[in-house]
């Protein structure tokens, strides 16, 4: 079955059973290889997109959920490095495997976009769902400051 929906801004037609995850739709069939397969069951944060501006994990989702909605991935944020969060994950050299950094990456984008001024609280709140097996969640809360910093200046 067809399914139209946009990515990024621009309208895709994907051609998959309606109970296929946006996951596998994204890396399989549009071949957007920026969100990650962690888990499978949505409790890593790996697959993190966003569904009409909300955080959902794209390895649960099914394709029949984002019919005529709007998807957003990490390469929807900049295609060269220039977000602020993107910046900001460079400077403070937030990756170290990076696996978990686009789903990172998308929390940390929903979260700025409902609050510029996230306390430490407010951060661990937002990616509370979000793993990483690195460790790095201090520098990942340090950039989040720095992108909220720079976006409330802009």
């Amino acid at each position: 079955m067809s399914v139209k929906f946009q990515v990024n801004g621009k309208p895709v037609v994907a051609d998959a059973d309606l109970d296929t995850p946006l996951l596998w739709v994204l890396r399989d069939e549009l071949d957007m290889k920026g969100t990650k397969f962690g888990c499978g069951a949505g409790l890593c944060g790996a697959c993190t997109v966003h569904l009409d501006g909300e955080v959902v994990r794209a390895c649960q989702t099914p394709l029949s959920v984002v019919a005529g909605k709007q998807v957003s991935t990490v390469e929807g944020l900049s295609p060269d490095n220039t977000h602020a969060l993107q910046r900001a994950w460079i400077k403070h050299e937030v990756p170290q495997c990076g696996y978990c950094q686009s789903g990172q990456l998308m929390s940390a984008a929903a979260l700025l976009h409902k609050n510029l001024d996230p306390s430490d609280a407010d951060i661990d709140m937002a990616m509370s769902g979000n793993l990483c097996r690195c460790g790095t969640y201090a520098r990942i809360r340090a950039a989040i400051k720095d992108a909220a910093a720079e976006l409330r200046n802009a």
